[in-house]
């Protein structure tokens, strides 16, 4: 059978590249393909789903689907609705799915993909490997549905997502109303994979979440290391009756 009679049949059709990912921060994140990001050390996965919530921008009108594996959400909760609409302009509507196994995660991730009945697929998973990581590649650009996939510390070796961002907290900006309460809060973003900008991976962004106009800045010159502690308050002595 010959590449004509092929096409008469509709076996063959044409080809389309995926978009490639823009080659800036934050390199395609939440727009095309399939992205990593993943705590820094324990326990910061707060700063993980912050970061992502900020960075990502809806590329397209649609719902978001989020699936948490369940070993995952037991430990750690959902993400709050008032989430979404406190660090999204125009707050998506979202499906929420919780599966028990991580096969099952990577199953319903691919499904919502290539159904091209979301804008946006969102993972909360233990792990996933290059196989799998390639397969949702393929299908988020095959189907232009993006991926983004939050994962814990553990998170190592190669696999075929276009970028990997390694995730920390940083110490708040000052509150300018009252001193004592936590500002706007701060993250330190590694990119250690970046496949539009090989150049740019091993570079660390020190970020600043703003509130009032839902942007991410660059923060300069922030110090290293936890913050400072407090000085004592100095006790007034009490004199006794009598």
């Amino acid at each position: 059978m010959d590449i004509a009679t092929l096409k008469n049949r509709g076996l063959l059709g044409p080809v389309t590249a995926a978009p490639a990912a823009p080659a800036a921060f934050p390199f395609g994140l939440g727009l095309a393909g399939l992205h990593e990001v993943a705590e820094a050390a324990y326990g910061d996965r707060a700063a993980v789903t912050g970061f992502a919530l900020a960075a990502v921008r809806q590329p397209k009108a649609g719902a978001w689907i989020w699936i948490s594996q369940g070993k995952l959400s037991g430990d750690l909760g959902q993400v709050p609705e008032a989430a979404l609409h406190q660090m999204q302009a125009a707050a998506p509507v979202r499906l929420n799915v919780a599966v028990r196994t991580l096969s099952d995660a990577l199953w319903a991730v691919e499904e919502a993909v290539v159904s091209g009945a979301v804008s946006l697929v969102v993972a909360d998973i233990e792990a996933a490997d290059f196989t799998a990581t390639r397969r949702l590649t393929l299908a988020s650009g095959r189907h232009g549905v993006p991926v983004v996939l939050l994962m814990p510390h553990t998170c190592e070796g190669a696999t075929a997502a276009a970028t990997r961002w390694r995730i920390s907290p940083r110490p708040s900006a000052p509150n300018r109303y009252d001193p004592h309460a936590p500002g706007h809060p701060r993250w330190r973003a590694t990119l250690e994979r970046c496949r539009s900008a090989p150049n740019a991976t091993g570079a660390s962004f020190d970020l600043e979440w703003n509130d009032e106009t839902l942007s991410l800045g660059v923060v300069s010159g922030m110090a290293a290391g936890p913050a400072a502690p407090r000085p004592a308050q100095r006790q007034t002595p009490v004199r006794k009756a009598g």
